[in-house]
């Protein structure tokens, strides 16, 4: 088939029919923790456009743009908020989190997924506290600083740590934890700001100083985290490593899942260079569907344009402060609702299926939001309440189908696809290049807006349809295949199997001299 889908769910893996678990309060408490690692994330997509529309923030650290806001200009209302230093504030905790990410790469790997968890809370709390306080736009870049780095060790470690944890029946699932405290994240920020904006003065500060409550949770929290079985088999500590796994999959019979582990850690401690190794042949699928394409591709959809300056895109196109903070909740609103659908049924469904069915709804909506832009919005027009109110809908829509697609399953997939070999590493990769492509979208989308107008919103479409063709033709469905045998899937690909041969296959085939 042209997408090489698995069509036997497992057919041909070692021994993951022998695997048993049952669902206990350990293992439910343990992932329910980790999970609270994506409200950090989420907190920050939310709060950071709604400070950034509010003219008490402006007025103290953007003074220009707040004249500009006020002064009714002639100029096209696409560039109101057209400012390099105001889009730097929210860009360089992405920058900062790109380049963390590689420290979290040593940590994760070689003191485990708990520690990740740990560092990111103390950072994201301090960098919480510093914005907070902040007199200067130094104090908020440096605040910035320390969330990125937070959000760098959190995003790396999260994910990883709720795909070992999970049964291979219900990863789906238990994974998309990460996406539904993200989404929840946001919409508490964007009721958060809200009412902050009413409060005059220092409400924005409010709004910053409150990201210190989930880093406080997530930190008391994560000192009573077990490590996850595949991470104390990585660091040899074998007999605790299934005494958890007993414990997390409530059964003493965990022989079969346990011999998998232990193999897939032998192969893990023959690799001294996992990133070097990430670029061998055999891990082609996983370095150029996990590590840059699902994670570049998850940003160019154009949702984090629309979490991000979903306030200020709203008051751009004419509704007020209070209006288009209430549009802001309406959509992270449905970013909450989509995730729990897709919780609900991707394990039935699959993660194709998700990609490419919500693909086609994204595309449409991308058109239908730059036809009415194109028609009915422009130089110093007031755009009609009725035109307005609909691309709220759309928008909304829009956000309802990458709740349940590309949003979890950006995070979900990737976290699947690497050996334990190369998995820290990885997963570097994956949090590097997705807020590479966040920070590079943060900092160019409001002077796109600008420049483009609404062309941004075409592009955004031509890149929804190239992403959907690259899943089409080039993922496997990984559903219900436990985490240490996905790499069987790529034998059987009609397109990943020339790059995953086995190496004696290769040695077979070498000319003798």
């Amino acid at each position: 088939m042209a997408g090489g889908g698995f069509g036997n769910e497992g057919g041909n893996l070692k021994r993951a029919h022998l695997y048993e678990y049952k669902i206990t309060n350990y293992f439910i408490f343990a992932c329910l923790v980790a999970a609270t690692g994506g409200s950090l994330f989420g907190y920050d997509l939310g709060v950071s456009g709604g400070v950034t529309s509010m003219d008490d923030f402006l007025k103290e650290f953007f003074p220009k743009i707040y004249r500009r806001k006020q002064a009714h200009l002639h100029e096209t209302d696409y560039c109101k908020y057209d400012n390099q230093l105001l889009t730097l504030f929210t860009s360089s905790l992405y920058f900062a989190g790109l380049v963390s990410t590689f420290g979290a790469s040593y940590v994760t790997r070689n003191k485990g997924r708990r520690a990740s968890i740990l560092v990111g809370a103390v950072s994201f709390f301090l960098g919480g506290a510093i914005n907070a306080g902040a007199v200067n736009i130094t104090m908020l870049i440096i605040g910035r600083i320390l969330l990125g780095a937070g959000i760098g060790f959190g995003n790396q470690a999260v994910p990883l740590y709720l795909s070992e944890m999970a049964p291979a029946k219900h990863r789906g699932a238990v994974n998309q934890l990460f996406q539904f405290t993200t989404c929840m994240g946001i919409l508490i920020a964007n009721l958060i700001n809200y009412k902050t904006d009413k409060i005059h003065k220092w409400g924005w500060r409010l709004s910053l100083g409150l990201a210190t409550v989930p880093a406080t949770l997530m930190f008391v929290g994560g000192l009573a985290l077990p490590e996850t079985p595949n991470s104390l088999v990585e660091q040899g500590r074998l007999e605790e490593a299934k005494r958890v796994l007993v414990k997390v999959r409530g059964t003493p019979n965990v022989d079969a899942e346990f011999a998998d582990l232990i193999e897939a850690s032998d192969a893990a401690r023959a690799i001294k260079h996992p990133f070097r190794n990430l670029l061998q042949r055999k891990n082609r699928p996983q370095l150029v569907l996990g590590a840059l394409g699902i994670p570049a591709f998850q940003q160019l959809t154009g949702m984090n344009s629309i979490l991000f300056y979903a306030p200020i895109l709203f008051q751009t196109l004419g509704f007020g402060s209070g209006a288009s903070l209430i549009s802001s909740v309406l959509t992270s609103g449905m970013l909450v609702l989509a995730t729990l659908v897709s919780m609900a049924l991707v394990d039935r469904f699959g993660r194709r299926a998700f990609f490419l069915e919500a693909g086609f709804e994204m595309f449409c909506y991308m058109i239908a939001v730059a036809i009415t832009l194109a028609l009915k919005f422009g130089e110093g027009e007031t755009l009609p309440k009725a035109i307005g109110w609909f691309l709220v809908v759309i928008i909304c829509l829009f956000v309802f189908a990458y709740g349940r697609s590309w949003g979890p399953l950006g995070w979900l997939v990737p976290s699947e696809l690497f050996p334990l070999e190369t998995r820290s590493a990885g997963q570097s990769m994956v949090v590097c290049v997705n807020l590479l492509f966040t920070a590079l979208i943060a900092q160019c989308f409001l002077v796109s807006l600008c420049h483009l107008k609404y062309g941004i919103f075409l592009l955004f479409a031509g890149l929804i349809f190239i992403m959907s063709s690259f899943i089409f033709f080039l993922l496997p469905e990984t559903k219900r295949v436990p985490i240490e045998e996905v790499y069987l899937l790529w034998k059987d690909h009609w397109f990943w199997k020339k790059y995953v041969e086995d190496d004696d296959e290769k040695d077979i085939r070498k000319p003798t001299t």
